[in-house]
């Protein structure tokens, strides 16, 4: 539950950023947030793989998407339909695989943290 609160919170600011943010700072928030969005859906989709397992399919399904740009398919897809330039964006710029990388890393830091600490409350109240 508290992943699929999060995924939605981070979509928000997503399109918060896209909306009202401008130039390379807005450019680099965008991608790092659309990789902890990606980060928060893979584990949803393999709970019980590794963190540093689930860590690595973030990135590379980022960077998969990302390196995609380079043939034009997702700008025609876009073309067609425009609201797939969210999912899969139109170009290819290099800058984006180091902040796919950071999102990625933020987002498995922010979710191990909230487990810890999780666990922690939970051994409290079982102790208590």
């Amino acid at each position: 539950m508290g992943t699929a609160v999060a995924a939605v919170l981070v979509v928000a600011a997503g399109l918060a950023t896209a909306r009202y943010g401008s130039g390379a700072v807005a450019d680099a928030l965008g991608d790092a947030l659309y990789a902890a969005l990606v980060t928060l859906l893979v584990g949803l989709a393999v709970p019980r793989w590794s963190t540093p397992a689930r860590a690595a399919l973030a990135v590379g399904l980022c960077w998969a998407v990302e390196l995609a740009q380079l043939t034009g398919a997702p700008a025609a897809a876009a073309d067609a339909w425009p609201p797939v330039r969210y999912l899969l964006g139109t170009t290819f710029v290099a800058t984006d695989l180091l902040w796919y990388a950071v999102g990625v890393l933020l987002a498995t830091w922010g979710t191990v943290l909230v487990s810890r600490v999780g666990g922690a409350r939970r051994v409290a109240i079982t102790r208590g």
